[in-house]
């Protein structure tokens, strides 16, 4: 882990499109304001786990489905009765 001391308004780099600056420190609570991409999401941490885990659970559920109804069974296939 790096680590940086900065003060108000000094701004750090992360790679050629991601800047960092400081904005205000009062307490122990930090204001950072972040410039990047648009391709690039930015989250707080709490955020980032909660879609981490929102889209773990998707690919479960997608896994559990497959299991459960395999392609043997599509609409186009004639199944068990014909048609």
């Amino acid at each position: 882990m790096l680590i940086l001391t900065r003060r108000v308004g000094e701004t750090l780099m992360i790679g050629d499109e991601v800047s960092v600056r400081v904005l205000g420190v009062k307490g122990n609570q930090v204001r950072l304001g972040v410039n990047a991409p648009k391709d690039i999401a930015v989250h707080r941490e709490e955020i980032y786990q909660r879609i981490q885990h929102e889209r773990s659970m998707q690919n479960h559920m997608q896994h559990l489905e497959q299991q459960s109804f395999p392609a043997s069974f599509d609409d186009d296939d004639d199944g068990f009765f014909g048609r």
